[in-house]
Formats: structure tokens, C-alpha cells, sequence
């Protein structure tokens, strides 16, 4: 994979989510005019607001009636101020002209009698007045979003720190042109896909790709009682009718009796960097029918699992041992206020011993310092967003020799970078002996690092006992290697695991190749307990002419949700990108590119899209477009060598042999181990009489990779065509070394020696 442009962590991470349908961040907002907002429930918080009526969603004024201690926790929080109204009590920034600068662009912020303005940059890349609709979040950042045509809002790139009281940029580091994806008013800061989900109840994102425009729905405008719990129209009605005699029927979703797993799995449904599986969550059914996690790789994660990227907490979490020991996000957090139950250690010593962990001969710190926090060394973190310090949620014990191998962070570099990993190391030992054997990420960090982790990869993959997103990360980590075939037959196994994404992975893995022959294994998984699976399933099984008997019912429904799935996730340019990959696999050439075609419409400047999209003009002989596709990439990434190879081969297709060579040469400068270009320039020199160039290049790529077989066959080839067999005899007898059994090298041999 390559980028457009040089990108900050963060925004890569940004991009990231344009190509794997992913939803996350914190922004907000939904709907055209304020005067269609209708007041929710018989409570009196003039904030909760919904698009609609909905008479299955009652609002938290209702809640309040009869749980006034929950309500009045909830009331001030995270999730009650995740979205609101933009008025003079829910807006923190003063909007009293302050003028705001980065990377070239100014912002001024005012207030007019009809609510807060910004003056900033739009679209076409020229600063224009824009009204702020809705406030989103509160601490330690607050959001600001706008309303734009065709349904479309967008949260500014300029957030009010609430803690020192100023203006940021969220990406200071990073300048954005007005017709990029991240730009604010595109889709890297679009509400509806990036934030809605999450930030309101019952949402609905009605998004439609034929118009690029979206009539996004909501209950309730913010995280209510009823986003978590679930609608509660049945429940209040229950309790009206029985009185007194009402009992819990485990009707409502994330309860105080609710097993740790299953609450966890409820919580995740926001907490989650994830792609979306349908288009709005329906209460029904657990994270892995709507959604699919991101898996631990090293674009989000370090290679040890280790947060890099925003994770959101469940993929952190699910890794550690306090989820293994039913440990639940209510034991920590207060489930409407959100804040810890306790103060320092004292949250910790709620299930450790005081007399075990909370003493200097654990942790070897004065007490009282920084060092004897039992948060500063198991869960260490880092900001996001500017100003956002969120803890990874791992709880790992610190591994200075895994900073030292693999390049990871370790707690203690956190307060003593300058003593280096190996001191570290070293007082690592000196307290605790060797490291803990067992853990998933000796074998995890070793084989995403290694040129061939393969076996590795395997070996955590079939270990149950590990944390299963753990061991799918494993089998996604594969997809990096070259395998054999009986590599590829062991990771069939998975299919049948009994950890639904180790399952979903697995599928991803086979999901991607061009073998057909794996696919008898696919069919039981269109019956799979989760949707996620089942689509994955749907999208392996894509090249297949028929349906084995048995199937056909399965086939049928899971298409269906399959087309839902494509639909919840076309806004995003990954969307558009599965459905093309979905036409190449049906065969339907014409109907991929044009898939590919409104990817890129999507995202201009995504050169992975118009890198596939170049590749498939020249495969259907549309090679003008291809080569403007090529040429765009070149400008743009002029140091991206796959480009310049990709292109030559286009060329030479046309008998264009020169500028053929003239990319090549570009190609090996940018990228000098790609043997197949050192191959392809010795055969295009051959080819324009540049003997000697031919020669001295095969020799280059030899110097790269001494036992390149090809390189080697064609340069002793050359040099017998040309005359000096003398020169090719050596090569010959060098190929048959590294392949005795080869008929073709002897036989060659023997022309060479005997002119047969």
C-alpha cells in the first residue's frame, strides 16, 4: 500500500478508514433544517431532540421519572454531551473574533444574532461565512459542525481545547488541499459516516450513492439512556400495566445484570474501530452482526498489540487477562457517568492485593511517585486528536526486549527515555527475572516483523488459550507472506474455529486469493451464526457458477445481506473498492472499473484506487486511460517505484520500447529490489540492440539476489544468442546446482557443449 502524500500517523490512520469502511472519530450532526427536530419524550431537557417522531424511543426525560440517581450521573457526561444543539450553553468557545492559523489557512470566529459563524476555507479552496449547527463533545476538546448540501455535515478541523481554552488544529502537522478526502469538508470529517453511528441514538445513515447525498435519521440527537439500553417503549408500558409487580425480564441490553462478555461485546458496538457490517444497529444480535473489528496490525497497532492508532478501547481490551477473568468495563467505570470508581491504585486494589502490588517491592518506586501508579506502567498512553490522552486498555506488563527486537514502546521509556531500552532491560531483570513466557505478543511482534512470519503467525493462531483476536490477527498478519500450498490447506482449519473472528479472518485471508479451489470449504460458513461471517463468506464463495444443493436458501438470504452490506458501506471509498473487487471476481470487468471509477470520484487524490484502476484500463486493453492513470501517480509520488514498473510494462505492450526502458530504469532507482524490473529492462535492451545494457542490467538484479533464476537463465541466454557461450556456460552450470532436476538447464548445457 501507498499514499498520496506524506501523512502524520493520525491522518494515515484517517485514510485508512476511506479504503476499509471504517467509522470512527468524534463528530456530529443530521438534518436540514432545525425545524424539523420534533421534542422527544415527557422529560424537560430541551436538548434531547430526534429527527423524527419515534414512538419506540421515548427520550431520557421518561428514564428520569423513575431513575433519577442513573439520570442525574448521566446528566453533564461524555455521552449526554456528545452531541448537542449549538447554543449559548452548549457552545464552550467564545466565537468573539478570534482569529485562528494554520498551515496557510485563517479562521475567524464570530457570533451573529442567529448563532455562531466561521470564516474559513471551503470547498472550492476560498474562505466563505459558515453557521455552526451542532456542538460535539465537550472535553478535552469540543467539535463544531456544519451543515452542507445534499445532507452532508462536517465537523471543522479547527477544535476549542476546553482545558487551556484556546483554538487547535487537530492535524497542526499536516497541510490539506481543499480537494482532498481529509480536507473538512470532505469525507474524512463527514458526520454522517464518520461519527453518527456512534454519537446518537437509533441511527439510520440513509446514505445514497447515486446522488452522493444522505437523509441521516436519528432517535435522539445524543448518546441517551436508549442508546445503550435499548428502546424503551415496551418496558415503560410493561411497567405501567404491572406496577408494582414488575420484575426484569432481561429485555434491555447493558444491565448491571448482564454477563461481563456480553456487556463488553454491547459496549463495543461504539468502543471499537471497526467496519460496519449493516447500516444502523437494531438492538438485536451482538457486535459481530453488525460490525467486524479491526484487527491488530501495524498501521493501528504496534506489533505487539500495543496501541498506535485510535482503537477505541475493545481491541485493546479483549487482548488482556482482565477480559479473560470476566472483568467488564462497569467494574472500572461508573456506567452513567462514565468516571472511575475510584482514585489512583485504590481502582486497581478493588480486585489486587494492597499488600501484593500496592508496595515497592512490586513496583521498586518510591510511593507516591509517578513510577507507583499501577496506570503509568500498565496502561500507558498516548494523544490522539491533539489533545486527547487516551490509555491503552491492554493492561500488559512493560517488555523493554521487545523495544529492543521489534521497535515497540515499553511504560518505563515513558520516564526514562534517556537511559535507553537496554538499561531497561537490564533493571527488568534485575527485579523480575526473564520476562513472562506465554504471551501472545512474543509470537505475534515476531512473526509481523519477520520477512516470512508464516510459522509463527500459524503457531499463535492455533494456540487457543491466547486471546482470539489475538490469533485472527495472526491469520490476517498471512496475508503478508508467501505461502505453500500446504501452508495455505493448514489455514483452512480456521474456517472451522470455534471463535467467530478467527472465523471471519480466515475468510478474509481466502477472501483475497485467486485459487478457486478452496471454495467447497466456504459454503457451510454462509450458515454461520454471525452476519459479519456470512458476508465474508458471500464474498469468497463471488467466483462460484453454481450452488451446491442445500445451499440455495443460504445463498439467497445472505446475498441479500451482502447488497446491505455493500449499500452501509458505498460512502466510503473501501466500499466502493469491495464492491469492484466483488464484480472481478464475478468476472465483470467493465463493471469493476466502473466501480473503481467512483471509488476515485470519491477520493481524487487515493493513488491506491487509481494505481488498481490504471492496472485494469491496460488488462481491458483501454490503455490511454491507463497511461493517464500511471502518469497522474508519477506526478503526484514521484518516488512510489511500483508506478514507474507498471507503466513500462504498459509500454512495452505497445511496442513503445524506449520509454519502456527509460521507466524501468526509474523503477530500480526508486525500488532496486524488484527483480522482475531488472528482468523485464534485460529483455526490452536485448530487445532495441543495447546488448551490453542488457548485460550490465541482469548483472545489477544478480548483485540484488545472487540465485535469481530467471535473471540468470536469461542473462546466460543472452550471452549464448549473442555468441559468448563462454560467458553463459558458468550461469548454466550454476542453475543446474540450484536445480538438478531441471531437463531444461542440462539440456541447455548441452547445447552450449555440444551444439545440440
Amino acid at each position: 500500500m501507498f499514499i498520496t502524500r506524506p501523512h502524520s500517523l493520525v491522518l494515515r490512520l484517517i485514510r485508512l478508514l476511506s479504503q476499509l469502511s471504517l467509522f470512527f472519530l468524534l463528530l456530529f450532526s443530521c438534518t436540514d433544517k432545525k425545524e424539523s427536530y420534533s421534542k422527544k419524550g415527557a422529560g424537560e431537557d430541551p436538548n434531547i431532540y430526534g429527527m423524527k417522531a419515534d414512538a419506540d424511543f421515548l427520550g431520557d426525560g421518561k428514564c428520569k421519572e423513575c431513575h433519577q440517581e442513573e439520570y442525574s450521573e448521566w446528566e453533564g457526561s461524555h455521552h449526554q454531551m456528545s452531541m448537542l444543539l449549538a447554543d449559548s450553553i452548549s457552545v464552550k468557545a467564545p466565537f468573539q473574533g478570534e482569529i485562528f492559523d494554520s498551515q496557510g489557512v485563517r479562521s475567524t470566529f464570530c457570533s451573529k444574532p442567529d448563532g455562531f459563524y466561521v470564516t474559513t476555507e471551503g470547498p472550492d479552496g476560498k474562505p466563505a461565512d459558515y453557521k455552526i449547527e451542532y456542538t460535539f463533545g465537550i472535553a478535552p476538546l469540543q467539535q463544531y459542525i456544519v451543515k452542507f448540501p445534499d445532507g452532508h455535515y462536517q465537523c471543522l478541523r479547527t477544535a476549542w481545547d476546553t482545558e487551556k481554552g484556546e483554538w487547535f488544529d487537530l492535524y497542526p502537522d499536516f497541510k490539506v488541499v481543499h480537494s482532498e478526502w481529509l480536507h473538512w469538508t470532505k469525507g474524512g470529517l463527514n458526520w454522517n459516516t464518520m461519527c453518527s453511528d456512534c454519537h446518537s441514538t437509533n441511527v439510520r445513515k440513509n446514505y445514497k450513492a447515486d446522488t452522493h447525498s444522505y437523509d441521516t435519521q436519528y432517535a435522539l440527537i445524543n448518546v441517551s439512556c436508549e442508546a445503550c439500553h435499548g428502546p424503551g417503549k415496551s418496558h415503560v408500558a410493561e411497567v405501567e400495566r404491572l406496577g408494582d409487580a414488575y420484575e426484569p425480564n432481561g429485555s434491555f441490553q447493558m444491565t448491571m445484570a448482564t454477563p461481563p462478555k456480553q456487556l463488553v461485546d454491547q459496549c463495543a458496538r461504539c468502543h471499537v474501530l471497526r467496519e460496519q457490517v449493516t447500516d444502523g444497529f437494531d438492538y438485536k444480535g451482538s457486535l459481530l452482526d453488525h460490525y467486524f473489528p479491526r484487527l491488530i496490525d501495524t498501521l493501528t497497532y504496534f506489533p505487539d498489540g500495543q496501541i498506535l492508532g485510535e482503537d477505541y478501547v475493545y481491541g485493546s481490551f479483549v487482548q488482556s487477562k482482565m477480559y479473560h477473568n470476566n472483568v467488564s468495563c462497569k467494574d472500572c467505570h461508573n456506567s452513567h457517568s462514565l468516571a472511575l470508581k475510584a482514585e489512583g491504585n485504590a481502582l486497581c486494589l478493588q480486585c489486587h492485593e494492597s499488600s501484593t502490588y500496592d508496595t515497592e517491592r512490586h513496583h521498586f518506586h518510591s510511593m507516591g511517585q509517578e513510577g507507583a501508579a499501577c496506570i503509568n506502567c500498565h496502561m500507558p498512553g498516548r494523544i490522539y486528536m491533539g489533545n486527547d490522552f487516551r490509555r491503552d486498555h491492554s493492561f500488559r506488563v512493560p517488555r523493554p526486549d521487545q523495544s529492543i527486537a521489534y521497535g515497540t514502546p515499553n511504560a518505563c521509556m515513558d520516564c526514562h527515555a534517556e537511559k535507553g531500552n537496554a538499561w531497561a532491560w537490564e533493571a527488568y531483570k534485575k527485579w523480575y527475572g526473564e520476562a513472562p513466557e506465554g504471551h501472545f505478543s512474543d509470537l505475534l511482534a515476531a512473526g509481523l516483523t519477520a520477512p516470512n512470519g508464516s510459522q509463527l503467525l500459524k503457531k499463535l493462531a492455533q494456540d487457543t488459550l491466547q486471546p482470539d483476536i489475538a490469533r485472527a490477527s495472526a491469520i490476517h498478519g498471512m496475508h503478508e507472506n508467501a505461502l505453500s500450498e500446504a501452508e495455505i490447506q493448514g489455514v483452512l482449519a480456521f474456517l472451522k474455529d470455534d471463535a467467530a473472528v478467527v472465523r471471519g479472518a480466515t475468510l478474509d485471508f481466502f477472501g483475497e486469493q485467486e485459487n478457486s479451489s478452496y471454495t467447497n470449504h466456504f459454503w457451510p460458513l454462509l450458515k454461520d451464526a454471525k452476519r459479519a461471517v456470512r458476508v465474508k463468506a458471500y464474498f469468497a464463495l463471488a467466483g462460484q457458477q453454481s450452488v451446491p444443493k442445500g445451499y440455495e436458501e443460504a445463498y439467497k438470504k445472505v446475498g441479500e445481506e451482502f447488497a446491505h452490506y455493500l449499500k452501509a458501506t458505498s460512502d466510503f471509498v473501501g466500499g466502493r473498492v469491495k464492491q469492484a473487487n466483488y464484480h472481478l471476481k464475478k468476472g465483470k470487468l467493465a463493471q469493476a472499473i466502473a466501480s473503481y471509477e467512483s471509488a476515485q470520484r470519491l477520493d481524487a487524490l487515493d493513488n491506491n484506487v487509481r494505481m488498481t484502476l490504471g492496472n485494469l484500463y491496460y488488462r481491458n486493453k483501454q490503455y490511454d486511460k491507463a497511461e493517464k492513470a500511471f502518469r497522474t501517480i508519477i506526478e503526484q509520488e514521484p518516488e512510489f517505484g511500483a508506478t514507474y514498473f507498471t507503466y513500462a510494462l504498459l509500454l512495452a505492450e505497445q511496442e513503445r520500447f524506449n520509454e519502456a526502458a527509460q521507466q524501468l530504469e526509474s523503477s530500480i532507482a526508486r525500488a532496486p529490489d524488484n527483480q522482475r524490473a531488472y528482468y523485464n529492462l534485460c529483455l526490452i535492451y536485448d530487445r532495441i540492440g543495447e546488448k551490453e545494457l542488457a548485460y550490465t542490467t541482469a548483472l545489477k538484479g544478480l548483485e540484488k539476489q545472487e540465485n535469481n533464476v530467471d535473471l540468470m537463465y536469461t542473462l546466460a541466454f543472452l550471452y549464448h544468442k549473442n555468441g559468448d557461450s563462454k560467458k553463459a556456460r558458468p550461469w548454466v552450470v550454476k542453475l543446474i546446482r540450484l536445480q538438478p532436476e531441471n531437463q531444461q538447464f542440462r539440456a541447455f548445457l548441452n547445447e552450449i557443449d555440444y551444439g545440440e
